[in-house]
């Protein structure tokens, strides 16, 4: 049997109704700074309150965002399961409410230049997060890099974080567009969620959410889901100091009851039967062998300012 064939059959048998895949979860944003990591910690919070496995893959290569904010190092990272033979359960770094997390470093982008038989083993042992995790949640880098495009042609399932600033705005629709444009994205097969961060009031998202929602269903006709709004809140940004996530930090902080509020939309079944679960072996397939496709495809074209 040839690799080829070996990687094909991993993920035909991870997709197996008698195995559950874990459902995985994008957060992204069109530019940095506007509190995407927090989103994603505090998320997996309350996902484990609600009883939930949760791990964190940090994919913003270069940023430690997540061990810097759960004030925990890490002793292994991808590169070690790719370049030093540590299997999936040594680089899981446990964190606070024994949330999970990865750190990427510079390992999947990595992963591009290696053999068929290193893919076979990376593909064997992301799978076995299907086992380890109910809900993966991917943390990427911000803007339209190659990296982070990859990661969103591969998820089922994207949570795309603004704030009212002008820049964040316009930079989402430029990340809706290129996302649009790539002709690996299947928007049949993909929902787009938006949370509002940073706002004065739930009306405050509300307008965010629909001044993105209109141009984006004008110019893009690519339908978006709004999951709402969080509130400014010192509390969050006390924590953030303080290394430990407002979930567990300030429980009673009003941006704590607002990741309450989106995580219970999250959880509710009609909106987890909705997404297709995935798994990671279909997941990093998907970015593996896109990788020469994506090498070819231009760089989307910086969108308009939305006035």
């Amino acid at each position: 049997m040839d690799q080829a064939q070996q990687l094909r059959n991993i993920i035909k048998n991870s997709n197996k109704p008698q195995r559950p895949l874990a459902r995985i979860i994008t957060v992204t944003s069109g530019k940095g700074g506007v509190g995407k990591s927090n989103v994603s910690i505090n998320l997996a919070i309350q996902f484990r309150k609600m009883g939930k496995r949760v791990i964190i893959l940090d994919a913003d290569f270069g940023l430690a965002n997540i061990e810097i904010m759960f004030g925990t190092v890490p002793k292994h990272n991808l590169c070690d399961l790719i370049y030093q033979g540590k299997n999936i359960k040594d680089i899981i770094t446990w964190g606070p409410e024994g949330v999970g997390f990865i750190s990427g470093g510079s390992g999947i982008s990595g992963m591009y230049n290696l053999s068929r038989d290193y893919l076979v083993y990376i593909i064997v042992n992301l799978a076995e997060l299907d086992a380890i995790a109910d809900i993966i949640i991917i943390d990427t880098g911000a803007g339209i890099s190659d990296a982070v495009m990859e990661f969103l042609v591969a998820s089922g399932e994207i949570i795309l974080v603004t704030t009212p600033e002008p820049t964040s705005i316009t930079d989402s629709y430029s990340l809706l567009k290129a996302l649009n444009q790539s002709p690996r994205f299947s928007r049949e097969n993909t929902q787009v969620k938006v949370v509002s961060n940073r706002v004065s009031s739930d009306d405050e998202g509300q307008q965010l959410f629909n001044k993105l929602n209109a141009v984006v269903a004008r110019y893009l006709k690519l339908p978006l889901n709004y999951m709402g709004a969080i509130p400014q809140d010192q509390y969050l940004a006390k924590s953030v100091m303080q290394q430990s996530p407002v979930s567990l930090q300030y429980p009673n902080a009003k941006s704590v009851k607002a990741f309450e509020n989106i995580a219970g939309q999250l959880m509710n079944p009609g909106d987890a039967e909705q997404v297709k679960q995935r798994g990671m072996a279909a997941f990093f397939s998907h970015i593996i062998t896109g990788r020469k496709l994506s090498a070819t495809q231009p760089k989307a074209a910086e969108a308009k300012v939305i006035n």
